[in-house]
């Protein structure tokens, strides 16, 4: 069976969790500070703050922008929905912003309309860059700029994605960004996710949030320590600590970074040239962006095609391969709908969904197996 997604795991991967294993530290011990300095490094930020997936990075990433009741947080209708959650886990409101009908990513030229009529303007707007490809977030920095309002970039899919000759994670578009490392992500800790910001009061309260709202930094204290062991509790966080065991898998896995993303962008084309007599839309490339490729999310022209998409889906797994579907749109879900949304108010993101199918995409995929996966999806489709 060829699945949509795969981990890579060597044997220095496993040697690595091992020394922690029979280290002092299980957790809350130095691996961490290793692997964050690793990935703020490599992707140009100051500052990074690992937790325990990509979900919690996303929900103390809002509490350190301060997000809370009476604010709204816009966000792409087609992303997973904790994209949407983290800002309702503050008791936040959530507004969506339609796609661009080709990167199938956030469209600026709706954010920018919607900015200029809404009676009600986002403190926070998180532009997901989906397949790991990055938004055009030099003009949303610069809407930014214009309207007031804070970036957080979802980058869960991005690792090692550049934009504008920069790595994505480097912040200078932005407030914060934020990376998954579940299994199918280009790097992986099992489970785990960081946030990544150039902006000192936003770490340390990054930090605060990651563990309980407590801290032992004698500055951050509203008195003296009462002795060696004394810590206080200055905001109400939760428990999204990362293990060391997981951080010393993310450290090795970020030594193969650039290997997994130029095998993934060497599949990527080759999807594109082996795709090219079948009824699907290939993915497009925003101008700057080089994406690192988590997925590879194809359209299929259903007016060419016979079949419905569940039929697709079954028969393919029948020939031994797994299809995926990247995503449901947020705002049709049904706790959105219960919240009042309209589903027709966002188009592009509805026609997405109608058409879109993921294919396999992974670091250990052979040339051979992409090609098999080709050649059944033609019998599927013909």
């Amino acid at each position: 069976m060829i699945y949509y997604g795969k981990q890579s795991i060597s044997e220095d991967d496993i040697q690595e969790v091992v020394k922690v294993l029979r280290s002092d530290f299980l957790t809350q011990g130095p691996t961490i500070e290793r692997f964050e300095k690793r990935v703020a490094e490599y992707c140009g930020a100051k500052y990074a703050v690992a937790v325990s997936n990509g979900t919690a990075a996303l929900h103390i990433a809002c509490l350190a922008a301060g997000l809370g009741k009476g604010d709204v947080l816009w966000t792409s209708p087609i992303t997973f929905v904790a994209s949407a959650n983290c800002a309702r886990y503050c008791g936040a409101d959530v507004d969506f912003v339609d796609i661009d009908a080709n990167t199938y990513n956030m469209s600026v030229e709706v954010l920018e309309e919607k900015l200029r009529s809404a009676k009600r303007r986002p403190q926070m707007v998180v532009p997901v860059h989906l397949a790991g490809q990055s938004c055009d977030m030099k003009r949303i920095h610069e809407l930014a700029q214009e309207y007031g309002f804070m970036v957080m970039e979802d980058a869960c899919h991005a690792m090692g994605a550049d934009y504008l000759g920069k790595k994505v994670g480097c912040c200078e578009f932005s407030d914060m960004a934020v990376f998954s490392f579940h299994p199918v992500k280009i790097v992986t800790t099992g489970e785990g996710g960081m946030v990544l910001t150039n902006n000192e009061g936003l770490y340390q309260r990054l930090l605060l949030f990651r563990s309980h709202g407590i801290t032992r930094n004698p500055d951050l204290m509203t008195h003296e320590a009462d002795g060696p062991w004394y810590y206080q509790q200055l905001e109400l966080g939760f428990n999204y600590r990362m293990t060391d065991i997981q951080a010393a898998l993310g450290y090795s896995q970020m030594k193969r970074v650039d290997e997994f993303v130029a095998r993934r962008r060497e599949l990527a084309a080759r999807y594109e040239s082996l795709l090219a007599d079948l009824p699907v839309r290939t993915p497009y490339v925003l101008e700057g962006a080089e994406p690192s490729w988590h997925i590879y999310v194809v359209r299929v022209d259903f007016s060419k095609v016979k079949k419905s998409r569940q039929q697709i889906f079954k028969e393919m797994r029948e020939r031994g391969i797994t299809l995926n579907l990247h995503y449901i749109p947020v705002h049709t879900q049904p706790y959105y709908k219960k919240q009042g949304y309209c589903v027709e108010e966002y188009p592009a993101a509805l026609e997405y969904y109608k058409e879109a199918v993921t294919l396999p995409l992974y670091y250990g995929l052979t040339d051979e197996e992409q090609e098999m996966i080709v050649k059944r999806l033609l019998e599927v489709l013909k």
